[in-house]
């Protein structure tokens, strides 16, 4: 009996004999436009707001009295530029207090979890949103974990029409559940050459690639569109900024007449829903 169970141990502990395999794949992240990760010049867009993106996706720094605000960051590696240019502005990272966002995809929120950790700023966000950033990105709607980024955790959540105040600035939350769940779009009152200037930082509207048909994990997905396209018509809109500057005809890259032909926030949700229109359309059409 003692042979039999030695044998039977030995028999389990024993290397097995393979043909050499291959290595497992490299870890391959994902690629964008070279747009999106070009810098540009930071420049004034009001008063206290300024542009510190790259020349496809917008970063926003808007300064006041008691602490600055930044809206959307960009890519995951434009961290320590958005710092720097911060430094350019002014504006040291003990500065900044607010971190605010559109969408928790990485494109836009990628480098808020290292912004934060360098400057102790908080981050606001809506409970959707929260929870993507929290995990970084994984388990998207409709990218599953093809976009990550570093996770992390809001400081503040707030509620649709909520406003957020720093130095006499005040920040009201739109939600616009379009290209996400959670997204948000934002709206302020800054000046310009002595006149009030309503801005709105209207998120994005587009559904690149989503199944907006039957979608199991979305039903109501094209109710929800059509109530960000009416969300946004009717914000406070006498400059549309949006995060990716050339939706709504930004033109970042141009250092010498930034923005020249603002669209209208109407004009925007109106496009908009031009091509949700048409997308829906063809997808009915192809549904079995």
């Amino acid at each position: 009996m003692q042979r039999l169970a030695l044998a039977a141990c030995l028999f389990v502990t024993a290397p097995l004999a393979h043909a050499v395999e291959s290595p497992l794949p490299q870890l391959q992240a994902y690629e964008v436009k070279d747009a999106w990760r070009q810098p540009v010049a930071p420049f004034q867009v009001a008063d206290h707001t300024w542009y510190i993106g790259t020349e496809g996706l917008s970063a926003l720094l808007i300064r006041t009295a008691e602490g600055a605000v930044l809206i959307d960051g960009g890519m995951p590696q434009a961290a320590e530029m958005l710092l720097q240019r911060m430094r350019e502005l002014g504006v040291q990272p003990g500065e900044l207090k607010l971190i605010l966002h559109s969408h928790a995809h990485g494109d836009h929120a990628g480098p808020i979890a290292a912004v934060k950790r360098a400057t102790g700023a908080h981050v606001v966000s809506n409970a959707e949103s929260a929870v993507l950033l929290a995990r970084g990105g994984s388990n998207d709607l409709h990218y599953g974990d093809d976009i990550l980024y570093p996770a992390v955790q809001a400081d503040r959540l707030v509620m649709d029409g909520e406003t957020v105040e720093l130095g006499g600035m005040r920040f009201t939350a739109h939600f616009t559940p379009a290209h996400t769940p959670g997204s948000i779009s934002w709206t302020w009152s800054d000046s310009r050459a002595g006149k009030p200037l309503a801005i709105a930082y209207a998120d994005s509207l587009s559904a690149p690639g989503y199944r907006l048909v039957d979608n199991p994990r979305y039903p109501r997905i094209v109710d929800d569109y059509r109530r960000g396209f009416a969300t946004v018509r009717s914000l406070p809109c006498d400059l549309l900024i949006t995060p990716h500057p050339d939706a709504s005809g930004w033109t970042p890259a141009d250092t010498s007449a930034p923005h020249p032909s603002p669209m209208t926030c109407r004009a925007y949700a109106d496009a908009a829903k031009a091509k949700l229109d048409a997308q829906l359309s063809t997808q009915r059409k192809a549904r079995p």
